[in-house]
């Protein structure tokens, strides 16, 4: 690959982009930005300092005060934040219940959003002009309004969905380590209740004009990256 390379990747809860972006990312050799974690790393942030979640004001202010510090590395992304001055590794702190109950009410704030697709984008264009040693300049970026909005102009855009049954199995496996029935039903409400208030603020359930949708209802873990690496191969002619 002689040329940076950026794919986006969108679809709804439970569809699995983000552990198919990560392993697209290491078939490609380029880097990986997993932007709901930054969303999830203010949103930590804002309930550590108390910040009332239902003034959207008081949540802007605050976010805009806290520096994120992102890792791209596929096999090992991270995300940390500095707070008073110590940067603090929040990679397992930012997948508690707690800050995914409330990661939704931080992310439909609009100047929350504006704040970090600036944020996202200046980490897309580092990763395409200055890849770490021993990566190709590129990156396979998912999360919420990549498509639309953070890169509109990426190489690939991709949405990842699934039948929201499959996608609720396969949450409930992630988070309970069990499909049953009272796993499916704990997992429903989390799932439909964080898509219903993110469409608010975003697309995610139907493909924007050039972007691609890959359903993975019947396919495996590495179908799916099979798949999505076929879309790369498409789109760049076979230079990825």
């Amino acid at each position: 690959m002689t040329t940076a390379l950026v794919v986006a990747v969108d679809g709804p809860s439970g569809s699995g982009k983000s552990s198919v972006s990560r392993a697209t990312a290491r078939a490609l050799g380029v880097a990986f930005l997993d932007t709901g974690a930054m969303y999830r790393a203010v949103t930590w942030a804002a309930l550590r300092a108390g910040v009332d979640l239902a003034d959207a004001d008081a949540v802007a202010r605050h976010v805009r005060t806290v520096a994120l510090v992102v890792g791209t590395d596929p096999a090992a992304p991270t995300v940390a934040a500095v707070v008073e001055g110590v940067e603090t590794d929040l990679t397992e702190a930012v997948r508690t219940a707690e800050v995914t109950a409330n990661v939704s009410a931080v992310a439909s704030v609009p100047a929350v959003r504006a704040d970090l697709v600036l944020r996202q984008r200046a980490l897309i264009e580092s990763a395409c002009l200055a890849p770490a040693a021993g990566r190709e300049p590129g990156i396979v970026a998912e999360g919420r309004d990549i498509t639309t909005v953070v890169a509109p102009e990426a190489d690939v855009r991709v949405l990842l969905t699934a039948d929201e049954s499959v996608r609720l199995a396969r949450r409930a496996h992630q988070d309970l380590g069990a499909a049953d029935a009272a796993a499916l039903e704990a997992t429903r409400d989390a799932i439909v209740e964080r898509d219903r208030v993110d469409s608010r603020t975003t697309s995610f359930t139907t493909a924007a004009d050039g972007v691609v949708t890959v359903d993975s209802t019947h396919l495996d873990f590495d179908g799916t990256v099979a798949a999505v690496l076929e879309v790369v191969a498409r789109a760049t002619g076979g230079r990825a």
